[in-house]
């Protein structure tokens, strides 16, 4: 039954009169429509009014009017009956939307609880990053694992990579490169049916060989580099043989994941990015921020290692900040290659004292060479990898 009590019957006759008039109303007139009619007719108007507190935020600015709207939305969704239809794609559209825009606000608690709500739905990718960014490694694992069966072949390569790298990050190295080779055995026969570009398969190719290294598989680690390097053979050679645009997500995404053990250990009171999640599209909002908000503080730092002669520490510290520059980079939409090229050939050069580890000019030529790639310049790239290559012997000897 409707509620009648908030509203006058004047307020109920205008605001169906106004629904029904010859005049298409403004969204914002229809809002508070439905604001009247979902108190006396709650069956028929809460989903419009859900619907409408939605759009209504497309077209404002005001974080804080987001905040608000969203609120109202969840609350609205939830009074909506059970078996009304589309009720749960409503409701958990309204706490999607509520919870990024509780992150956005600092509002880390409240968040946390509309994320739990949302896995209680069946929307568990949020809670899981969440875990990720708060060092509960395990947790997010498990939670990703229970909800990907095995050889699901209809699971997305972005909750492959997530839960590999959930799994690395807890511990369980094994675990996490068996889920990562269905992620490069499905880039491999994607790329052999054209229906991705090589450079895909490349990058994959890259971080696994980094998980093989990791976990001292030098064999198979040497095959995977080998199979990257031919692939970047035949780019340098006729380029791609189909045709792509931004894909250069997963290069940063991947990029990103392989800076982790550089970074400091997450914890609930200080979190961190969840590394192998998409940064845009998949870190929350705080954490992003603050990610790329460190960029000033990382230049002052690298400024002071360099002063002091500290190579390690300054190779360490540009390559963390070359990341960070790579994610502003890739998320900004300028794509000027000149603004980002010189933070890799920095680290090159770096890497090319005398005195410095060989494993970082490796690593520093094979950061380049997948810039190179994503940038669609494979010859320099396909150049750069090969001298990492030819290093790799003397970095398993050192």
């Amino acid at each position: 039954m409707g509620n009648a009590g908030k509203y006058g019957q004047d307020a109920v006759l205008r605001a169906r009169v106004l629904l029904l008039g010859s005049e298409e109303p403004s969204l914002r007139e229809r809002l508070d429509a439905y604001r009247v009619l979902a108190e006396v007719s709650p069956r028929a108007y809460l989903p419009k009014l859900v619907d409408a507190l939605i759009e209504r935020t497309h077209w404002l600015g005001d974080p804080q009017l987001h905040l608000a709207l969203y609120a109202e939305a969840v609350a609205a969704a939830r009074r909506i009956d059970l078996d009304a239809p589309n009720r749960g794609e409503r409701l958990s559209q309204a706490l999607s939307g509520y919870e990024h825009r509780l992150f956005a606000a600092g509002r880390r608690a409240e968040g946390r609880a509309v994320c739990e709500e949302l896995a209680e739905a069946g929307r568990y990718g949020r809670l899981a990053v969440l875990l990720s960014e708060e060092g509960r490694h395990g947790e997010a694992a498990d939670l990703l694992g229970r909800h990907v069966a095995p050889g699901d072949a209809d699971v997305s390569e972005w909750t492959l990579i997530e839960w590999a790298a959930a799994l690395d990050a807890a511990g369980r190295h094994e675990e996490a490169l068996e889920v990562f080779a269905r992620v490069v055995d499905e880039a491999r026969r994607e790329a052999a049916d054209d229906r991705a570009p090589l450079a895909s398969l490349v990058w994959k190719l890259e971080q696994h060989a980094r998980m093989l290294r990791a976990v001292g598989r030098p064999a198979d680690e040497t095959a995977a580099r080998r199979e990257t390097l031919g692939l970047l053979g035949r780019l340098a050679r006729g380029g791609e043989p189909v045709s792509w645009s931004n894909v250069q997500a997963s290069w940063v995404t991947l990029l990103a994941l392989s800076g982790r053990p550089g970074e400091p250990a997450a914890t609930p009171e200080a979190p961190l990015p969840a590394f192998g999640v998409h940064p845009v599209h998949g870190w929350s909002p705080d954490v992003r921020e603050e990610y790329v908000a460190s960029i000033p503080e990382l230049e002052r730092q690298t400024d002071a290692l360099r002063e002091s002669g500290d190579l390690p520490g300054l190779i360490a510290a540009q390559r963390r900040l070359t990341v960070r520059r790579a994610l502003r980079w890739e998320s900004s939409g300028r794509r000027a290659e000149a603004s980002l090229l010189p933070s890799f050939d920095e680290g090159v050069d770096l890497a090319r004292h005398p005195s410095a580890d060989p494993g970082a000019l490796a690593r520093a030529l094979t950061d380049r060479s997948m810039f190179l790639l994503a940038v669609k310049r494979y010859e320099e790239a396909h150049a750069d990898f090969t001298e990492a290559t030819a290093l790799q012997p003397i970095v398993t000897r050192t």
